[in-house]
């Protein structure tokens, strides 16, 4: 391999973004690390030789699964300081967008399950990943991580479980997730307090993501009074901004992103469960909004 013109192997690498960008995003939850581990994965792909390299594709799924590994044991270091809740960077996979051709769009990109994701220990996560969401056996995930293949099958089993008790038992249609959108969304703006209460589930949980350079709570709210109390409030506010706001497919599913002078301030999702909603994420740290693209028309 180390032989081959450049050309050659840059084209290789392409060929595989969309994997290794799938992978990357759902191991760390933000572009910006993904892109950075993809950069890394490629620098390291230029520079090994033909020995290294049995099979392309399984040498940098490999390369860009310890990446994010080391990445994420690094980072649970920096998101204990991190100021308020983290949650993951929000992509927009309208039909269309960039995204779509780096990254496969199904439930395990979704808000809710990244966040999830992030209670699994960075190889837990990986090897959840790798073996339910890429379908790769467990003898090669054991080969990619360095682990025994009793090993991987125990750390698979053990997220496996983790994530169904966690997961909603229903989901909504994409046509009743967006009717609850909206239905939600009046009813905060005209201050229907009644009208949001019917929509709420019994144990719903307001997630926002300020990182302390924007508003936002710094822990998640629970329960129907206090998240309908809080979306009012924090719809008021931001009325007084005059925003710009448009319904587009965040992480697969629909969200509301608010535009202030032509920049993304806010990005509005649900989760739906049984009909109704049952958590709320909101993310309006600017580090995790600046690759959003700019507002359609």
């Amino acid at each position: 391999m180390d032989d081959g013109p450049s050309d050659a192997r840059t084209a290789v690498f392409e060929h595989h973004r969309g994997l290794l960008f799938s992978i990357a995003y759902r191991m760390l939850g933000s572009v910006a690390d993904a892109e950075d581990a993809l950069q890394d994965a490629f620098i390291r792909w230029q520079r090994a030789s033909e020995t290294d390299v049995r099979s392309p594709k399984a040498f940098l799924v490999t390369i860009v699964s310890r990446l994010c590994i080391n990445h994420l044991q690094s980072a649970r270091v920096q998101r204990e300081t991190y100021v308020g809740e983290w949650l993951p960077e929000p992509l927009v996979t309208d039909p269309g967008s960039d995204v779509l051709r780096i990254a496969q769009v199904d439930e395990s990109v979704s808000m809710a399950m990244l966040l999830l994701l992030e209670r699994l220990t960075p190889v837990e996560r990986a090897v959840f990943l790798l073996g339910e969401i890429f379908e790769y056996p467990h003898a090669e995930i054991a080969g990619m991580l360095g682990l025994s293949e009793a090993n991987c099958r125990q750390l698979l089993r053990r997220a496996r479980q983790h994530v169904r008790m966690e997961r909603p038992r229903f989901s909504a249609s994409g046509r009743q997730h967006t009717d609850l959108l909206e239905r939600f969304h009046r009813a905060a703006g005209s201050g229907d307090m009644d009208g949001l209460l019917v929509l709420l589930s019994r144990d719903v949980v307001m997630h926002t993501d300020g990182g302390g350079k924007a508003n936002a709570l710094p822990l998640p709210i629970y329960g129907p009074d206090k998240v309908a109390r809080a979306s009012v409030f924090g719809l008021s506010k931001l009325k007084t901004l005059k925003p710009l706001q448009r319904i587009v497919e965040i992480n697969g599913e629909p969200g509301i992103v608010s535009y202030v002078g032509g920049r993304p301030q806010s990005v509005f999702t649900i989760e739906v469960n049984e009909g109704r909603i049952r958590a709320i994420y909101i993310v309006t740290n600017p580090e995790k909004l600046s690759h959003l693209p700019p507002p359609p028309f």
